[in-house]
């Protein structure tokens, strides 16, 4: 989402480690921003399911879930409005520190001990990730000039505060909220203050990046009144389709507060994606894309789908494997019980571990690297293997709790398999992206996480602390992962000579290799 500028900024030799010195007031916004993000989702789903004995909401597995996963679709769709607006109005800069200033605001309401704070706290964190997630990643592209060298490892340093914050945070926050739920939240939200101040504090290293849209022809062209009358239509139709299902299809005998929620859970976030993607399109005409153009939007569309597979099953860490590791795993050490919300870290530290080692292997291959589509392949399959590892475990829940081994083994192949698929899938969206919509389609790559995390919250309520329960759900699972897998794999022979050329012309050595935490 970077903002039209008026002249390439000059190099900088020096600042933070070899690069410029705006990148350590980004990667520290966004170690914290995810620190507050990965905190608050590894006490969610266990606070609205704990007794209110216990401080918790008391909320069935399935409502809190539903919750969950609306939730977290709401963080990876509004990044696409928010990138939008950024790109049109006021800037990634701007947007960045917007966003960060809402997160705080919906962290500190979250620890209010009141069920509306709850949700208001909830939809402020969501409209805030909106504005900052996709901005900040594209005031790290702004750092540099067009075929500066360092910029895939000036990627790898910022996502590397991505998963410092993702490890830290379920161990501090969870910690806090063995006390007290409410202490977790609040450390979520000094964590995102922590970040604003220091995003303040650096702006001089952010000179010239990230500013706010310079008017032009091609800028007003891409905000016209007949665009903006066809978003009014597709926002009235979104409208009218959950209207049409509250007040039409729905018993008009329930009350009018369940009929609500039924639309809030099951209905609103498919319309509102769905949506997304139809306003993508509308945005592709309007740029009057080429045919070539609309073939690679075609591809970045299967990557779409097969990523949004992907998700929902990875989505599971936060829902049906964090109930799994609270009621199903033996988390005692002697006198000492793990919380459960320590296992949220294991997924960040073990790609810290591993990235590396993607990154010698996509060097050692070179161009001789198989395909992003086949790539995807390879991430679903070892996605669907650690269900299966999950569905054998749960299997042998009837005995009692199991080894916290197994749930160990799990992130490590949902590690392997995101590491397939989440850097190759960000790198393909830029080299696939025609030239007037690069940021749009990240967008839509966080689109495909809130689809896949829209279906996992379903998925995952059906979690049961029952063995003959879950081994269906997580084998399930599996078998959806393994067609994705195999369907990817024939696909990716079909387009491989597209991606050929496609990979030719945008040859950089490879993906970035390292992924941030779904």
């Amino acid at each position: 989402m970077s903002a039209v500028q008026d002249s390439a900024q000059p190099m900088q030799t020096k600042g933070f480690f070899g690069h410029p010195g705006g990148l350590s007031t980004l990667f520290f916004t966004e170690m914290w921003e995810r620190f507050s993000y990965y905190g608050m989702r590894a006490l969610l789903i266990l606070y609205m399911t704990a007794e209110l004995s216990k401080g918790g909401m008391a909320l069935d597995t399935k409502t809190a879930a539903a919750i969950y996963g609306f939730y977290t679709a709401s963080v990876y769709f509004l990044p696409l409005i928010g990138g939008w607006i950024a790109d049109r109005f006021i800037g990634a800069k701007r947007a960045t520190f917007i966003g960060g200033v809402i997160i705080a605001l919906g962290h500190f309401t979250l620890a209010i001990p009141a069920d509306p704070a709850f949700y208001a706290g909830l939809v402020l964190v969501a409209v805030g990730t909106g504005f900052l997630k996709s901005n900040i990643s594209a005031m790290v592209g702004d750092l540099y000039e067009e075929g500066d060298a360092r910029r895939d490892g000036g990627f790898s340093i910022f996502y590397m505060g991505i998963n410092i914050g993702a490890f830290a945070a379920p161990l501090i926050c969870g910690a806090l909220a063995a006390y007290n739920w409410h202490y977790g939240f609040a450390a979520a939200g000094v964590g995102m203050v922590f970040g604003l101040i220091q995003y303040v504090v650096g702006r001089e290293r952010l000179k010239g990046v990230g500013e706010a849209p310079v008017k032009s022809e091609a800028t007003e062209s891409s905000a016209s009144p007949a665009f903006l009358a066809q978003l009014g239509v597709l926002v009235a139709v979104c409208i009218a389709i959950v209207a049409g299902y509250v007040f039409l299809y729905l018993d008009a005998s329930m009350p009018i507060a369940d009929r609500l929620a039924s639309a809030l859970k099951f209905v609103l976030p498919p319309v509102m994606i769905i949506g997304g993607l139809i306003g993508v399109l509308l945005t592709g005409m309007q740029d009057k894309l080429t045919l070539d153009d609309w073939k690679r939007v075609g591809i970045i569309i299967v990557l779409f789908c097969f990523a949004a597979l992907f998700w929902m099953g990875f989505e599971q860490a936060g829902s049906s494997l964090n109930l799994f590791a609270e009621q199903m795993t033996e988390r005692m050490v002697g006198s000492f019980e793990i919380p459960a919300a320590w296992f949220q870290s294991l997924n960040a530290i073990m790609i810290v571990a591993l990235a590396p080692l993607f990154s010698i292997m996509w060097i050692k291959w070179g161009n001789k690297q198989p395909n992003d589509v086949f790539k995807f392949s390879l991430g679903l399959f070892f996605l669907a293997l650690g269900f299966v590892v999950l569905a054998y475990a749960s299997g042998l829940t009837g005995a009692g709790k199991v080894s916290p081994m197994w749930l160990v083994v799990v992130y490590l192949l949902h590690t392997i398999g995101e590491l397939f698929l989440s850097p190759v899938g960000l790198s393909a969206m830029t080299k696939l992206a025609p030239g007037k919509m690069v940021g749009l389609m990240l967008g839509v790559w966080f689109l495909a996480t809130s689809f896949g995390s829209f279906v996992g919250g379903i998925v995952a309520g059906e979690f049961e602390a029952k063995q003959e329960t879950l081994v269906g759900l997580f084998s399930s699972v599996a078998i959806w992962s393994f067609g994705g897998a195999a369907l990817a794999l024939i696909l990716s022979f079909l387009v491989a000579g597209f991606l050929r050329s496609e990979r030719d012309k945008h040859d950089d050595g490879g993906p970035h290799i390292t992924s941030e935490p779904a």
